[in-house]
């Protein structure tokens, strides 16, 4: 278990963020749980699957050979952010990393043996040494090797993925501001509890940390699940990732039925839009989705306002559209696409 000690002035100084790269790295190791250990994202292992072909496996081993299925994840990988960040702007950190810091983390992770029984173990151990012995070197292979891997990933799915993290933001902040730190932090992650200004957090090793006036990041990661991701290294903030509420409903799909009694009512574009807003979206969140233009797409959010089926609330410089309770109710009556 993990124990990190707050001062007051910490709790005044919790932060929240997104990390396209943090998502990256982590949906490494739902990749390498496969089918039977990430049942919530088997439609995102069935999309990568169809996309695998584009990434060169020589990059995926590399990758496999720095994230583990569970236990030690090396910090240079994630670099601590104080806000939210772009991938490019992400994956520049880890480029920046120090050789000897890297060299030094990378040491450790080859303490933490693969698996006998895992497949390319061999192949593995060598590529990771390979690093240890020339970080310097290696770090242009291991950014390369995430950039692609991101690019064939993550990329396609960022705009949904996104929407559920902010929509995680907006309930922790409104719970922050109508219970405090106690209310906030009471339903963060079944592993997580929150008492005598120290959060305790489940984990596979034992250890004790002070924030010491730095305050905390929170980072929600939808796959961080099943697990909480924890960091603690001085000088940066300490940042926990965790699971974002809703994660069940994050591949869910509606497509639209032409023959619907809510279509007929409303038109097939927006019936189809008021079935896709579980998650509360932004315009250009839901145009990729339905794969329309963002100004058309707006027409018809806002005539699904109008009629007082979507509400819309201002989330940092986007404004994010989800369905009122006459929404929910509307569609659930209709007999909701499937």
């Amino acid at each position: 278990m993990i124990h990190l000690h707050f001062t007051a002035i910490d709790l005044t100084r919790v932060r929240f963020a997104t990390s396209p790269l943090m998502e990256t790295v982590a949906s490494l190791r739902t990749l390498a749980a496969g089918r039977r250990g990430a049942h919530l994202h088997r439609p995102w292992l069935d999309g990568f699957a169809e996309r695998a072909d584009r990434l060169r496996e020589r990059d995926l081993e590399l990758l496999r050979a720095l994230v583990r299925p569970a236990g030690y994840l090396p910090d240079f990988l994630v670099p601590p952010q104080r806000r939210s960040s772009s991938f490019a702007e992400e994956l520049a950190r880890v480029a920046d990393a120090d050789p000897e810091i890297v060299a030094r983390e990378l040491a450790h992770l080859a303490t933490h043996r693969i698996a006998q029984q895992e497949p390319g173990r061999e192949g593995r151990q060598a590529l990771l040494q390979a690093l240890v012995d020339r970080p310097d070197a290696g770090l242009g292979r291991v950014t390369g090797a995430i950039e692609a891997y991101h690019r064939v990933a993550i990329a396609p799915d960022w705009k949904r993925i996104e929407a559920l993290l902010n929509d995680d933001i907006a309930y922790r902040l409104d719970a922050l501001a109508d219970g405090g730190v106690d209310r906030m932090m009471g339903n963060l992650h079944p592993s997580v509890t929150f008492a005598d200004q120290t959060l305790r957090i489940v984990n596979y090793y034992e250890g004790h940390a002070d924030c010491g006036g730095r305050g905390l990041l929170l980072v929600p990661c939808a796959f961080a699940w099943p697990d909480v991701l924890v960091r603690t290294a001085e000088p940066a903030s300490p940042s926990i990732s965790y699971s974002p509420r809703g994660l069940g409903r994050l591949w869910e799909e509606h497509p639209e039925q032409a023959g619907s009694a809510l279509a007929g009512v409303l038109g097939h574009t927006r019936a189809a839009l008021l079935a896709q807003l579980d998650l509360p979206m932004s315009t250009s969140q839901a145009a990729t989705q339905m794969a329309l233009a963002a100004p058309t797409l707006s027409v018809h959010l806002q005539a699904l306002r109008a009629a007082g089926l979507l509400t819309s609330r201002r989330a940092g410089r986007q404004v994010l559209y989800s369905r009122t309770d006459l929404g929910d109710r509307l569609l659930s009556g209709a007999g909701r696409p499937s």
